[in-house]
């Protein structure tokens, strides 16, 4: 495996797959992260939607000559090896505060399964995965976060971990998790300030993309677009 390009960025980057995503939800992602990268095929999305990425990471195998063409070659970022996803390449290559990355869910399951995994690979990332109705990341140690009351607040686990939450409708004190155990699917939230602690970064919490600000501003303080 070749080492990644260490891609230096000061500002919140929008990732762009080649999955399922619309126009609308690239918009929403720029407004907070306004630099555009691509994860091979999201290249031509990008540029169907009548815009230019930074930068393009991946194989490249997904992009006709023709594509290719069209994008500054000092802003294609190949790698030759297979044994990692383009969504993979792109989380060890950029460096940015944050990342949202749409694109990556939404149409093949273990492309999105895939997408999953490389978060819990690369804990150093404050990446947020935005999907049709949901978005979703990997919880840090702690967090805290303002959510209005009945806000659909699901925690799953990608491996053995222990969860306390409060600020939840069904209490979360203490409680083992695990994929083929315990876990914490559609809770509530009270109204009330959401704290979270984890024994180790394993798990995944999913809300619904209309929080994106408030998910920003809790493992960020705050970014462009508020």
């Amino acid at each position: 495996m070749m080492n990644p390009p260490n891609v230096v960025v000061n500002h919140a980057v929008t990732l762009l797959g080649a999955g399922r995503t619309t126009p609308k939800a690239v918009k929403q992602a720029l407004k907070f992260a306004p630099i555009l990268f691509a994860a091979d095929g999201g290249a031509k999305v990008a540029l169907d939607m009548g815009l230019m990425p930074e930068g393009v990471f991946g194989d490249l195998d997904s992009l006709t000559p023709e594509i290719q063409a069209k994008l500054p070659a000092d802003r294609l970022y190949r790698f030759p090896d297979q044994d990692s996803t383009d969504f993979d390449k792109c989380l060890r290559s950029i460096n940015a505060p944050l990342i949202l990355a749409t694109g990556f869910t939404g149409q093949r399951l273990d492309h999105e399964l895939a997408a999953y995994s490389s978060l819990l690979r690369h804990p150093e990332q404050r990446c947020i995965l935005l999907g049709e109705v949901d978005l979703c990341f990997l919880a840090p140690d702690t967090m805290r976060i303002k959510l209005p009351a009945r806000t659909r607040f699901s925690l799953f686990p990608l491996s053995q971990c222990r969860v306390d939450a409060t600020g939840v409708l069904w209490p979360v004190n203490g409680l083992e998790m695990a994929p083929d155990g315990t876990i914490g699917t559609s809770n509530e939230t009270t109204g009330e300030e959401v704290t979270l602690r984890v024994s180790k970064r394993k798990l995944l919490v999913i809300l619904p993309r209309t929080h994106l600000q408030a998910v920003i501003e809790a493992l960020t303080g705050g970014l462009n677009g508020e």
